[in-house]
C-alpha cells in the first residue's frame, strides 16, 4: 500500500516508525515531515504543509495513495477528512464537524453536557469584559481555556486574579491565539490527569494503553503549560474498574452522541480525564493521537498499525483484536532553551546515533531538521526519547540514559517524568 502521513512533529515520527513495520506498506510519504521521517526506511519527506488540504489532495491523487494518515488537528479541523472522501480518497481521521470537538471547547462542552458525560462546570465568554466580570463573580479562581486550537498552550490555572486578568488580556486583547477567540470558563478540579486515546470507526472502538502526561514545563509541575515535555505508559492509576468506568461513562456516550448527530467518529479520539473524587471527569476531548503520548503507546503496540487504521475506516474495527506488549514505556521531551516562548533554531544535535544503540531506547524527532552536516534543532520540543522495558521504572531509566547521550546547545528537559507514580 502506499500511504502519505500529514504531519511533521514528534507524533509524525513515532507514527512513521510503526506503520514502516507492516508488511503491507510499499511506501510512506510523509508531508512535510522531519529529520527523523527522512531516516526511515520506506518513507519519504514530502514538502507540503500540513494544512494545505488542496497540495495535500493533489499529491495524493498524482501518487495513488490508498490512505491517508493525518496527525495534527489543525487539517482535521479544517475539513481535511471531508475534502479528501470528496475526491474518492481513504482518510483516517475524524471529519470537519467530528473534529469541533477539539476545534471548539464550547461546542465540546455543549456536546458533553447533552451526552450526560462527566464534565467541569463551565460557561463560555467572546469578549473580555463580560469574561472578567465572570471572574470577579466567581466563588474561586477557574481555570481559563480558548475555545479554539492554541497547540495545547491555551489553558490557563491562575493562583491570583491578576493571573487570570492577564490570560484574558492575553487572548482577548493581545489576541496571541488569533482575533475572535472566545474562552471557556471552568470550575478547578482536582485529582492526577489521565489521558485515554481509543482507536475508533464510527460505531466500535478499541482502547489503547491510557497515558500520563506531564504538561507543565519544569520539575514539580511548575511553570508554563507546554504542549508535554514527558509521558508514560501504561499508568498505573488506569485499573480495570477505572477503564471501564470510563468507557461506559465517557467514550460510548460520545460515539453513539457523534452518530445521533449525523457525525459518526472515526479515527483516534482522545479523552484528557480528571480523576476526581467524585469519578473520571473530562478536562477536554482531542481529535486525534497525543504528542508525546504516542511515543509511549506506539512502543506498546504489537498489532499492525496499517491495518488497525484501515479496519477503521473501513467500519471493521469491531473484528479487531489487538495485541498490546506486556511492557512499560516513558518518554522525555528535549526541548530548545526559551520553550514554550522564544528560542533559537538550527543548532546541531550529537549524540542521536549513541542513543539509538542504548537497548530498549527510541528518540523520536520532532522539531528537527536535514541539512548538509547531519540533524540541527528545527521547533521547540525538539526530541522525544523513548524507553521500552518490563516495568515502568526500567523504562523511565532507559529514557533517561538515552537523553544522557544527546546534547545541543540549550537542550532542556523535565528530570522527574513518571517519578510522582514510582515513588508512590
Amino acid at each position: 500500500m502506499r500511504v502519505l502521513l500529514v504531519g511533521g512533529g514528534g507524533r509524525e515520527h513515532a507514527l512513521t516508525w510503526k506503520l514502516s513495520q507492516s508488511p503491507d506498506l510499499e511506501r510512506l510519504f510523509v508531508a512535510p515531515g522531519n529529520g527523523g521521517t527522512a531516516r526511515v526506511p520506506k518513507a519519504e519527506n514530502v514538502a507540503i504543509g500540513a494544512s494545505d488540504i488542496e497540495a495535500l489532495r493533489a499529491f495524493a491523487l498524482s501518487e495513488g495513495i490508498d490512505l491517508t494518515v493525518v496527525g495534527p488537528e489543525e487539517p482535521l479541523v479544517l475539513g481535511i477528512v471531508d475534502e479528501f472522501q470528496a475526491a474518492g480518497l481513504r482518510v483516517f481521521g475524524p471529519t470537519r464537524a467530528a473534529a469541533q470537538l477539539e476545534g471548539s471547547k464550547a461546542f465540546a462542552k455543549a456536546f458533553m453536557q447533552e451526552a450526560g458525560i462527566p464534565a467541569a462546570a463551565s460557561e463560555s465568554f467572546d469578549n473580555y469584559r463580560d469574561a472578567i466580570k465572570h471572574i470577579m463573580l466567581a466563588k474561586e479562581l477557574p481555570v481559563i481555556k480558548v475555545s479554539g486550537l492554541a497547540a495545547g498552550k491555551g489553558v490557563f490555572v491562575p493562583i491570583c486574579f491578576n493571573d487570570a486578568e492577564t490570560a484574558l488580556h492575553i487572548i482577548f486583547v493581545e489576541q496571541r491565539f488569533g482575533a475572535g477567540q472566545s474562552v471557556v470558563i471552568e470550575e478547578r478540579l482536582e485529582g492526577p490527569e489521565l489521558s485515554v486515546l481509543a482507536f475508533c470507526d464510527g460505531e466500535s472502538y478499541r482502547l489503547m494503553p491510557a497515558a500520563q502526561d506531564h504538561k507543565r514545563l519544569r520539575d514539580g509541575d511548575e511553570g508554563p503549560n507546554t504542549g508535554g515535555m514527558g509521558a508514560f505508559a501504561p499508568s498505573p492509576l488506569a485499573t480495570p474498574e477505572l477503564l471501564v468506568e470510563i468507557e461506559e461513562r465517557v467514550i460510548r456516550p460520545t460515539l453513539e452522541g457523534m452518530v445521533a448527530r449525523g457525525t459518526p467518529y472515526v479515527g483516534v479520539l482522545y479523552a484528557g480525564l480528571m480523576l476526581t473524587p467524585q469519578g473520571p471527569k473530562v478536562l477536554e476531548f482531542n481529535c486525534r493521537f497525543g504528542d508525546p503520548e504516542t511515543q509511549v503507546i506506539l512502543p506498546l503496540l504489537e498489532s499492525d498499525l496499517l491495518e488497525v487504521m484501515l479496519a477503521c475506516v473501513e467500519g471493521r474495527l469491531g473484528e479487531q483484536r489487538l495485541q498490546w506488549r506486556d511492557s512499560a514505556a516513558a518518554t522525555v521531551v528535549m526541548a530548545a532553551g526559551g520553550y514554550p516562548e522564544r528560542y533559537e533554531k538550527g543548532y546541531r544535535i550529537e549524540g542521536l546515533d549513541e542513543g539509538a544503540e542504548v537497548p530498549g531506547v527510541i528518540s523520536f524527532q520532532a522539531g528537527t531538521a536535514l541539512d548538509a552536516g547531519g540533524v540541527v534543532t528545527a521547533g521547540g520540543r525538539v526530541l522525544a526519547v523513548t524507553g521500552v522495558a518490563d516495568a515502568l521504572p526500567e523504562a523511565i531509566e532507559r529514557a533517561y540514559t538515552g537523553v544522557e547521550q544527546i546534547t545541543f546547545e540549550g537542550a532542556f528537559y523535565r528530570r522527574d517524568i513518571g517519578q510522582s507514580v514510582v515513588r508512590a
